[in-house]
């Protein structure tokens, strides 16, 4: 049985018994969002991650969300990506494509990979360009307070260090605000070049969920949910709060082990 708790700052907490039930319910998380955005817009802008995230989202592929989502209106994008090519086992389009694209009917020019054959930097500024231009037909919305893409749901996962995308703990591209997609040269998790999208990006989207799995990862869920004071380190993982948007953390169990029970009498 699921415990959902819901929290003005911190989002909403869906708290899993078993990875089973956290792979349902992200399934019909995302076919519901899928559908309303679909029935607004007439199409579904959404960003993936990599690691874990794209196995928990394997029930996508099952009966009966393989007959009933309108996957010809989906929009695939990364909110970050590795540089390396498309066929290489760090690509998180490999990942992807291997594990959901691949074995349900979406669009293959609705996919919008990186150019993996240029530098990082360059990398980043060709994919900001291509969500420029889809900003302008509105397949991507566009935020209603700043200039930024209004994605309808980005999906991260969060590692040990708190970070998310490849927004790393104190690392400068953190601080950039100007950009949508930035790059890194310097990541402090092989491989080392990285683009992602900036925190404005993420905060300007209409969902933001975060999926958590594992042990290793309770003090981060922690640290980046419950009130620790100013004395605390800010993880990336913190920063994620959706101005309009809606945020949702889907958490096993285990990963929610250190969360301040006081949230949950509310």
């Amino acid at each position: 049985m699921a415990l959902f708790v819901a929290h003005k700052d911190t989002g909403e907490k869906r708290i899993h018994e078993s990875l089973d039930e956290l792979r349902t319910d992200l399934a019909d998380y995302i076919a519901q969002l899928s559908e309303m955005s679909v029935k607004e817009r007439g199409v579904f802008a959404i960003a993936l991650s990599g690691g874990s995230l794209i196995g928990l989202m394997g029930k996508l592929c099952e009966a009966p969300y393989n007959k009933t989502v309108d996957w010809a209106k989906w929009y695939i994008f990364w909110a970050d990506e590795r540089v390396v090519g498309k066929s290489h086992a760090d690509s998180n389009y490999k990942l992807a494509k291997d594990g959901l694209l691949s074995k349900v009917p979406i669009v293959p020019s609705h996919v919008h990979s990186i150019n993996d054959s240029v530098s990082a930097e360059q990398a980043a500024n060709d994919y900001e360009f291509v969500i420029r231009q889809l900003v302008r037909t509105r397949v991507i919305n566009v935020s209603e307070i700043n200039d930024c893409p209004k994605f309808d749901l980005i999906l991260l996962g969060m590692g040990p260090d708190g970070h998310v995308a490849s927004l790393f703990p104190n690392h400068p591209v953190l601080d950039e605000n100007n950009e949508w997609v930035t790059f890194l040269t310097d990541s402090p998790k092989p491989p080392p070049e990285r683009i992602t999208f900036t925190l404005p990006v993420i905060n300007s989207a209409s969902n933001v969920a975060v999926v958590v799995t594992g042990g290793s990862k309770s003090e981060a869920v922690h640290l980046a949910i419950d009130d620790v004071g100013p004395a605390c380190p800010s993880l990336p993982a913190r920063m994620v709060r959706p101005t309009k948007g809606k945020l949702v953390w889907f958490l096993e169990k285990v990963a929610s082990s250190k969360l301040d029970s006081a949230q949950f009498s509310e």
